[in-house]
């Protein structure tokens, strides 16, 4: 089971002086949002609280297109927490997951970009529709061979669809259109964004990187 932000805070409160700047600053602010995510009643700020404790996790600035650039960002994340998970925590979680929520949200067109470039008139219906499939297919295969950054990657970019469509205003509050979408990947992150936190703690020495927008005094 992944920690609670009471949990989460009480370590961060006892380790926080031998942290360097960048890791201080991204692991208070995560904890942040987490704790306000945990108390939001509705899943569409719930999943918005969730995603923006995420990105204080491992943003970076971003350099080039907003899409692109972020999710090369989150992708290089990505890859130096598995390279530090040595028990294997976001495999697992993947695993358990894997036929409930992320399944699910595999094979939910609504979150698939490619699918909304169809309906924007720049690819077939037989293009979106074989991207799909391809998609799903590298997805099980990843899960198999147990390549848990491409695994993380792939969920992570429904997910970043779906963020758009709410931080962009493409989707009405409570809106009985995206309840599974929404109730599947704010489930996710729930249990992810405090995995992520705890193996940030875990690895003080690793190079975190500055956070952006850090606190200037003026």
């Amino acid at each position: 089971m992944p920690l609670s932000y009471a949990e989460l805070k009480a370590r961060q409160r006892a380790e926080r002086d031998t942290h360097s700047e960048g890791l201080a600053l991204r692991v208070h602010r995560a904890l942040s949002w987490l704790d306000r995510a945990e108390q939001c009643e509705d899943v569409d700020g719930r999943f918005i609280f969730l995603w923006i404790a995420f990105n204080a996790a491992y943003a970076n600035e971003i350099v080039g297109g907003e899409r692109t650039g972020e999710q090369r960002a989150f992708a290089q994340f990505l890859k130096k927490l598995v390279s530090l998970d040595s028990e294997d925590v976001l495999y697992e979680l993947i695993w358990t997951e894997f036929p409930g929520s992320v399944r699910v949200l595999l094979n939910n067109q609504f979150v698939y970009e490619p699918f909304w470039e169809h309906h924007r008139g720049n690819l077939s219906e037989d293009q979106w529709h074989r991207s799909f499939d391809k998609a799903k297919v590298a997805a099980n295969k990843a899960l198999a061979g147990h390549q848990t950054v491409n695994v993380l990657s792939i969920v992570l970019a429904r997910m970043y669809t779906l963020r758009n469509q709410l931080v962009h205003g493409g989707a009405t509050w409570n809106s009985s259109v995206n309840r599974d979408q929404l109730r599947d990947c704010a489930d996710f992150l729930g249990k992810l964004v405090p995995h992520v936190i705890e193996l940030m703690l875990d690895h003080p020495d690793t190079l975190w990187g500055d956070a952006c927008y850090p606190v200037v005094s003026v």
